[in-house]
Protein backbone atom coordinates (compact mmCIF):
# COMPACT_ATOMS: atom_id res chain seq x y z
CA UNK A 1 0.00 0.00 0.00
CA UNK A 2 0.98 3.54 -1.04
CA UNK A 3 1.43 6.18 1.51
CA UNK A 4 0.45 9.14 -1.14
CA UNK A 5 -3.07 9.21 -3.58
CA UNK A 6 -3.81 11.04 -6.35
CA UNK A 7 -6.89 12.88 -7.14
CA UNK A 8 -8.59 14.45 -10.07
CA UNK A 9 -9.86 17.92 -9.27
CA UNK A 10 -12.69 19.43 -11.13
CA UNK A 11 -13.77 23.05 -10.82
CA UNK A 12 -17.17 23.80 -12.31
CA UNK A 13 -18.75 27.19 -13.08
CA UNK A 14 -17.23 30.50 -11.21
CA UNK A 15 -14.77 28.12 -9.51
CA UNK A 16 -13.28 27.22 -13.13
CA UNK A 17 -13.16 30.79 -13.78
CA UNK A 18 -10.94 31.94 -10.52
CA UNK A 19 -8.84 29.04 -10.69
CA UNK A 20 -8.39 29.78 -14.32
CA UNK A 21 -8.43 26.22 -15.07
CA UNK A 22 -11.51 23.57 -14.98
CA UNK A 23 -9.38 20.79 -13.81
CA UNK A 24 -6.43 19.21 -12.43
CA UNK A 25 -4.76 17.00 -9.94
CA UNK A 26 -3.78 16.87 -6.07
CA UNK A 27 -1.53 14.65 -4.59
CA UNK A 28 -2.13 14.06 -0.30
CA UNK A 29 -1.58 11.71 2.30
CA UNK A 30 -2.75 8.48 1.80
CA UNK A 31 -6.00 9.12 4.93
CA UNK A 32 -6.54 12.04 3.17
CA UNK A 33 -10.16 13.55 3.44
CA UNK A 34 -12.31 16.04 1.83
CA UNK A 35 -11.55 18.72 4.01
CA UNK A 36 -7.83 18.10 3.70
CA UNK A 37 -7.69 18.57 -0.11
CA UNK A 38 -9.98 21.54 0.21
CA UNK A 39 -7.23 22.87 2.71
CA UNK A 40 -4.33 21.89 0.51
CA UNK A 41 -5.63 23.79 -2.06
CA UNK A 42 -6.49 27.03 -0.25
CA UNK A 43 -2.72 26.60 1.13
CA UNK A 44 0.13 28.83 0.10
CA UNK A 45 0.41 30.30 -3.07
CA UNK A 46 -3.27 28.58 -3.64
CA UNK A 47 -6.71 29.54 -3.86
CA UNK A 48 -7.36 31.35 -1.06
CA UNK A 49 -10.54 32.60 -2.40
CA UNK A 50 -12.37 29.37 -1.79
CA UNK A 51 -15.07 29.25 0.85
CA UNK A 52 -14.85 27.76 3.98
CA UNK A 53 -17.89 25.45 3.25
CA UNK A 54 -17.58 24.75 -0.51
CA UNK A 55 -19.98 21.81 -1.92
CA UNK A 56 -17.87 19.02 -3.03
CA UNK A 57 -18.73 15.84 -4.47
CA UNK A 58 -16.59 12.93 -5.12
CA UNK A 59 -17.29 10.32 -8.06
CA UNK A 60 -20.22 11.95 -8.70
CA UNK A 61 -22.11 12.23 -4.91
CA UNK A 62 -22.26 14.25 -2.56
CA UNK A 63 -20.00 14.13 -0.35
CA UNK A 64 -19.23 15.70 3.77
CA UNK A 65 -15.58 17.46 4.85
CA UNK A 66 -14.80 14.07 6.61
CA UNK A 67 -14.88 11.80 3.70
CA UNK A 68 -12.20 9.87 2.98
CA UNK A 69 -10.59 9.83 -0.77
CA UNK A 70 -9.04 6.81 -2.28
CA UNK A 71 -6.36 7.08 -4.98
CA UNK A 72 -7.68 7.89 -8.43
CA UNK A 73 -11.11 9.48 -7.16
CA UNK A 74 -12.41 12.57 -9.08
CA UNK A 75 -13.43 15.32 -6.75
CA UNK A 76 -15.81 17.85 -8.59
CA UNK A 77 -15.57 21.64 -6.44
CA UNK A 78 -19.27 23.34 -7.40
CA UNK A 79 -19.91 26.58 -6.59
CA UNK A 80 -23.39 28.03 -4.97
CA UNK A 81 -25.75 28.48 -7.36
CA UNK A 82 -28.82 31.06 -7.40
CA UNK A 83 -31.69 30.75 -9.08
CA UNK A 84 -35.28 32.56 -9.29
Amino acid sequence: MTDRISVRTLFFGVYGELAARREGSAELAADSTVADLVNSLRGPGGLDWLPESVVVAVNQSYAEAGTTLSDGDEVALIPPVAGG
